[in-house]
């Protein structure tokens, strides 16, 4: 994401996989995933290549997550699918569940744009 990002114009996936190290094959399934989750789109013409699909400002880090993954849950009990037996005397659960709110804050509150300038 960065490396599209940071240039104004269409990045090739051959270009992404060199500046990045990435396998191109492996390039496939990340390039798929961002476009499914409607983050990059592809730009044909001329110069065709990826380009994002929203300003750098407007994406967050936790959109990129969740490009390849469900909701974030650091451990099993603070995933919604699931019901623990346990979790009405659980001794740590308050704890639990507000470190995994506050990472999607965190990660939610960070654009795209943010790492661009650091």
């Amino acid at each position: 994401m960065i490396e599209i990002a940071k240039n104004t114009e269409p990045v090739l996936q051959k270009e992404i996989s060199e500046r990045q190290e990435i396998p191109v094959n492996y390039l496939d399934s990340i390039i798929s995933g961002l476009k499914n989750a409607g983050l990059i789109m592809n730009q044909a013409g001329k110069r065709s290549g990826y380009i994002l699909a929203k300003k750098p400002s407007h994406i967050s880090v936790y959109q990129v997550y969740r490009a390849f993954s469900p909701e974030l849950s650091l451990v099993n009990c603070t995933c919604e699918t699931m019901e623990c037996k346990r979790s009405n005397i659980c001794p740590t659960k308050d704890f639990w569940f507000d470190l995994n709110k506050r990472l999607v804050e965190c990660m939610d509150s960070k654009t795209l744009e943010e790492l661009l300038i650091n």
